[in-house]
């Protein structure tokens, strides 16, 4: 269900929150949202907006195409277009689990620790999403500039 910034306040403290640009979505992201669900709650993907991808690389598909194709996955319950930054869905939403991939280890932004300490959440890395979608458009790029075939 996609959910606005009104119908976050029904699931504070309720879910496990996951979130990123998911653009290009890849099997990577599939393992992330199920390792989620293995915590037991609903999972709420908070979805970085278009102007969050921007200056990585343009859209391949629009915020409200990347949300339907996440909601759609059976381990994401609610998924939602963030308008605000991610520290403050954390502050509003206050999950018991927040899971982030093991790549932000150690960069995962402080006040988004603290956000999750101060509402009684726990921050949780998995070794899912080892790649990102940036390296694989640049993987892609680089293989069309080379002449070489694009996977499809």
């Amino acid at each position: 269900m996609i959910v606005d910034a009104d119908g976050l306040e029904r699931l504070r403290g309720r879910v496990t929150m996951v979130d990123g640009g998911f653009d290009p979505i890849h099997d990577g992201h599939v393992a992330y949202f199920a390792a989620a669900a293995e915590f037991g709650l609903p999972v709420l993907c908070n979805l970085a907006p278009d102007s969050w991808i921007r200056p990585k690389h343009p859209p391949l598909l629009t915020q409200e195409q990347r949300a339907r194709v996440i909601d759609a996955f059976r381990d994401v319950a609610y998924t939602h277009l963030a308008e605000a930054a991610t520290v403050d869905v954390l502050r509003l939403v206050q999950p018991r689990y927040y899971v982030k991939g093991a790549d932000w280890r150690g960069r995962l932004p402080a006040e988004e620790l603290e956000a999750c300490r101060d509402g009684g959440g726990e921050v949780v890395f998995v070794d899912t999403v080892l790649g990102s979608s940036t390296q694989l458009l640049r993987q892609v790029v680089e293989r069309a500039g080379a002449g070489e075939a694009v996977p499809r």
